[in-house]
């Protein structure tokens, strides 16, 4: 094939998804292919897919009528999660000529032969227990923080998610392997590294099956603390039945570990997380938020949660709100529940109508962003270091405080991609924080 072709690649879903959309577009231009945006002409279009919530199915729909109205001959591939689960329904959205599952996925370029537009799309997907295997994947070059993928797959049972049906077993990377990418990003110049994965707190399972942990997600994270080239590390997601006390300490005493937790909630009912199969109850929730704040006061600590599950009447659902007002975090990542096939929950009774769904979903943004503003103001006054992106959006340069405060300056090019001591001002009408005086660079 033409190897002058273009590629453009794009990624809907979280931070694993972004990195392996990365390492595949860098196995593209390792062979000579040309990598442009994707909202420019290319005559190959790869979307990585998503399967957690409904939207995410719609997203994909989308991307490809705005793909075919650039270029309507452009040969569209999609892979990820929503390629494994429902290949022929993507194969026969209109415009997609190619799906490729989670095993094939990485093994794109032998795909590739033949760019005719096909009448129906070409479908090479493998069962998910074939989806056994490992593959290293980081994210550089595209935004200022690498996401650095450790581990993939779960083998939890939750009783709503299909990403153990996407992404298969739980298994890692070695600790080779991710101390020598984790290497690889820092001489690139990037400063920060966020750690991502299905189910990260359960790093140290090995591949095709094999259980035996290897090492352990406090000694992964004890290596990574020794790198010298990077001032920052962020842990992305992880269970709170997993975020040990052990773990919450080192990173208090950590030189780079950031003082910030996205610990997934998913209700705030212990009802609701029975039904759920969730791993834990409220009381150890509570215990691991107030661990923390005993030993970083300034951090800051974000959820999941999950609305309109079956069963949820209004009275459990108050049990949610309520407990998590009486939290100590700042932000939440709200879900209407939505129905999956093959998950145990979609054959529960007592099912929450959309509208209910809706009404609640927009009670626990309105409390988020209470709890965040809250957190802020709180932070009013202090000093931060603040990595800042490379984008100028309408005169002011933005970025993210080590505790995830969103931050934003006047223009500055010499501040691109930099690490800078910054006295946290005042809240501005858009949500973030405008910052004082501005020290010197911090050396990496």
């Amino acid at each position: 094939m033409n190897k002058s072709f273009k590629v453009a690649l794009t990624t809907l879903g979280c931070k694993l998804n972004f990195s392996e959309t990365s390492t595949i577009s860098r196995q593209f231009y390792n062979e000579g292919y040309n990598i442009v945006k994707f909202d420019e002409f290319s005559d190959i279009y790869i979307i990585n897919t998503c399967s957690v919530t409904e939207n995410a199915d719609k997203q994909f729909k989308t991307l490809v009528s705005k793909v075919l109205k650039i270029n309507s001959e452009a040969f569209i591939v999609a892979i990820g999660c929503y390629a494994q689960l429902k290949p022929e329904e993507l194969a026969l959205v209109n415009g997609v000529d190619l799906v490729l599952g989670s095993k094939e996925k990485f093994k794109i370029l032998d795909y590739l032969n033949d760019l005719s537009k096909n009448n129906i799309g070409e479908i090479h997907s493998c069962e998910i227990g074939e989806t056994d295997f490992y593959k290293s994947s980081y994210s550089i070059g595209d935004r200022t923080r690498s996401f650095l993928k450790v581990q993939d797959g779960c083998d939890y049972k939750c009783t709503y998610c299909t990403i153990p049906l996407a992404r298969g077993i739980s298994r890692s990377d070695t600790l080779s392997n991710i101390i020598s990418s984790a290497e690889s990003i820092s001489k690139s110049g990037i400063k920060e590294i966020v750690l991502t994965g299905v189910n990260i707190g359960d790093y140290g399972k090995g591949e095709f099956g094999q259980k035996k942990h290897e090492n352990t997600f406090l000694e992964l994270i004890n290596e990574l603390d020794k790198l010298k080239n990077i001032s920052r590390i962020r842990i992305s997601s992880i269970e709170p039945n997993l975020l040990s006390n052990e773990i919450i300490h080192f990173v208090a005493n950590s030189r780079k570990f950031v003082p910030h937790f996205h610990i997934p909630l998913q209700s705030g009912s212990n009802d609701i997380l029975k039904l759920m199969s969730r791993r834990y109850k409220i009381e150890l929730y509570k215990e691991r938020i107030m661990y923390i704040k005993s030993l970083m006061p300034n951090a800051c600590i974000g959820a999941d949660v999950i609305v309109g599950f079956p069963g949820e009447t209004d009275e459990l659902f108050m049990e949610t709100y309520k407990f998590i007002h009486s939290l100590d975090i700042a932000y939440l990542h709200v879900f209407s529940y939505s129905e999956r096939d093959n998950t145990k929950a979609a054959g529960f009774s007592n099912v929450v109508p959309k509208q209910i769904r809706s009404k609640r979903s927009k009670m626990l943004r309105s409390l988020s962003v209470k709890m965040r503003r809250n957190f802020y103001s709180n932070q009013l006054g202090t000093k931060k270091t603040v990595l800042f992106e490379s984008e100028n959006k309408k005169g002011f340069i933005h970025g993210f405080s080590e505790n995830y405060i969103r931050v934003k300056s006047p223009w500055r090019k010499n501040l691109v991609d930099s690490i800078v001591n910054c006295d946290l001002k005042e809240i501005s009408e858009d949500g973030y924080v405008t910052t004082g005086s501005l020290e010197k660079l911090v050396k990496v």
